[in-house]
């Protein structure tokens, strides 16, 4: 190590997308002390929104929401002398700090602002055969955040950068790292990755709830990481705040949108099967002995860009004979829009929970239909209008959720390629407005899978129930662009031995019939009693994924834990299967054997 040991550095983080809890920076400040407060405003999707914003006004493309949040606690912020880095300049970094600039001298105050800039590639598209998307921004790194605040910047405004660097930077300006300190940077990008995203990492979203009985999760406070000169951390939150941090909760997040056991990034390669993570005390997870390998020579460049246009209708349909009333409400549509028919056109028959149900809700069937089509006059009012003509001569009960609408944009296309880091700036203009490039490293490697660990012991045999996965195993998953991870990590070790023998990509494929025709890839993480599986494709256009109701995967980790397959009795006794309530109806057996696997 070439930095001189110094006390820990306090990075606090306050949102985790765009639109995350207003109050979050206002709670970080006056709950308890930070010396760095991050915000992360970046989502891949959020991009588009920006772009799409700034094709109105070309002065926008940042997240407004952040000049909020300093309007109300930038006195705070400058007498405590909290320095704030964050992505919230999106596409226009130069033009929030700006911003952020005449609202300061409007409340009378002048602090030092700086900038990261270099990541947009839209006007190199065709150079760079980037296509003709609507934005294209590369992940730069931490050391353009680390000579901003070298230059003494109370505020980084950052574009695209990688949602770690907001915490690594500042570790690297506190702690005088070098590019060499590989370690110390991939212990502070595992600590960055953690609390990126929030309350993820302090209960929120966590599978395992049972867990944190008699914790109170309604408000989860946000975390924070204490990052030591070695890159080690610990990561916790303000005493006062809801919400808990456990290793089971930090887990959760380390398996959050990941590849494999290596962590790419501009400034270093993250071996996340190397991570240990101690439970020092109530709401203190120590995270240790992380491996940090040189960054691969490429930089990922996300792109995004709008899919057409889309409009919808759902006709409801009560009691009896539904799916032959669905029937003739689907000819009486089509040809009613085939004198000028959408590009595409769809109709999803959703059979109510009972016929015969107490309520008319229960007792109610959907037929919902979709157009979709590249020029948004093809479907707009017209395409709703054609429904509603139909009242008075189809079904009987005939009614709509919703009136004509306007056509939208049918979601954003999202996808990744990469540049060589050469061809791409880095740029920092300091408090002065002083413009700095930023060298990229000298030292790189392509990045390789890691092989497979051996497996452990297999556990003992035994008799098996059918049950839902996730009595025994918790998960989270998440998009990245088309493809799509889930990360399943088991609470011991005779659950851990059952899940790495037992949920195998086979076993995957047999349990989510979505997976089953595309390429999946299991990587172990004996450290964390993981398993990450990446999904390939999964979100494309045209799967089931991206037609069904959860574009981005978030809940794809909960349809895994919720499917029954044969579970050891021995694991179910530690883990009893929760009382049905009687209104709930029995699930439907999943065709699976009973026997051991």
């Amino acid at each position: 190590m070439t930095a001189t040991p110094a006390p820990s550095l306090w990075v606090g983080n306050a949102s985790g997308f765009y639109g995350d809890r207003l109050g979050a920076v206002h709670e970080m400040l006056t709950e308890g002390a930070v010396d760095v407060l991050t915000g992360d405003y970046l989502a891949e999707l959020t991009m588009a929104i920006l772009g799409r914003d700034q094709l109105a006004d070309p002065g926008r493309g940042y997240a407004r929401t952040f000049l909020r949040q300093m309007r109300e606690c930038l006195a705070i912020i400058m007498e405590r002398r909290v320095r704030v880095v964050t992505n919230a300049g999106g596409l226009n970094p130069r033009g929030l700090a700006d911003k952020l600039t005449e609202l300061a001298e409007g409340l009378g105050f002048e602090p030092r602002i700086a900038c990261v800039t270099g990541d947009d590639l839209l006007d190199r598209a065709e150079e760079l055969d980037l296509g003709g998307p609507l934005t294209a921004n590369a992940y730069l790194g931490a050391f353009g955040i680390a000579r901003c605040l070298d230059a003494g910047a109370d505020i980084v405004v950052t574009g695209r950068v990688t949602d770690a660097s907001l915490a690594v930077g500042p570790a690297v300006s506190h702690f005088g790292w070098t590019r060499d300190d590989l370690d110390a940077l991939a212990g502070a990008t595992v600590a960055g990755h953690v609390i990126e995203c929030g309350t993820q990492a302090t209960g929120g979203n966590y599978a395992l709830t049972r867990e944190l009985a008699g914790r109170d999760l309604d408000h989860p406070g946000f975390p924070i990481a204490e990052i030591g000169a070695d890159g080690s951390s610990v990561i916790t939150k303000h005493a006062r705040t809801q919400g808990a941090v456990t290793v089971g909760t930090v887990t959760a997040q380390l398996v959050y949108e990941v590849a494999g056991a290596r962590y790419p990034g501009p400034d270093v390669t993250t071996r996340l099967d190397t991570v240990r993570l101690t439970q020092e005390a109530d709401d203190r997870v120590r995270i240790s002995g992380v491996v940090g390998e040189a960054p691969p020579p490429d930089l990922k460049v996300g792109l995004t860009g709008i899919s057409g246009f889309r409009n919808d209708v759902e006709f409801l349909i009560t009691g009896l004979d539904a799916r032959a009333k669905a029937e003739l409400a689907e000819r009486q549509m089509r040809a009613a829009l085939a004198g000028s028919p959408p590009a595409e056109l769809g109709f999803e028959f959703v059979p109510a929970r009972d016929p015969h149900g107490d309520t008319q809700d229960e007792a109610t069937a959907r037929l919902r239909v979709v157009a979709r089509d590249h020029d948004p006059a093809a479907i707009g009012r017209r395409f709703g209008a054609a429904a509603v003509e139909l009242a008075l001569g189809s079904y009987a009960g005939f009614h709509l959720t919703s009136p004509p609408r306007d056509a939208r944009p049918d979601g954003v296309a999202v996808t990744h390629t990469l540049v060589p880091a050469a061809e791409v700036g880095h740029t920092v203009i300091t408090p002065e407005g002083v413009r700095e490039n930023v060298a990229h490293p000298e030292h790189t490697r392509e990045l390789t899978e890691v092989p497979e660990p051996p497996l452990p012991e297999p556990p003992p045999a035994g008799p098996t129930r059918l049950a839902p996965l996730g009595l025994v195993l918790g998960a989270r998953s998440g998009d990245k662009g088309a493809d799509a991870n889930v990360g399943v990590w088991a609470t011991s070790d005779e659950a851990w031995r059952w899940l790495a023998h037992t949920l195998t990509v086979e076993a995957l494929r047999e349990i989510l019939p979505e997976t089953a025709d595309l390429k999946v890839t299991r990587h172990l993480l004996p450290r964390l009693r993981a398993a990450n599986f990446w999904i390939e494709g999964i979100l494309a256009p045209g799967t089931a994924r991206r037609e069904g109701q959860d574009p981005q995967a978030k809940g794809l980790g909960e349809w895994l834990r919720a499917r029954r397959v044969p579970i050891p009795e021995s694991l179910l006794a530690e883990h009893p299967e929760p009382t049905r309530p009687p209104s709930d109806p029995a699930e439907p057996p999943n065709p699976q054997s009973e026997e051991s696997p």
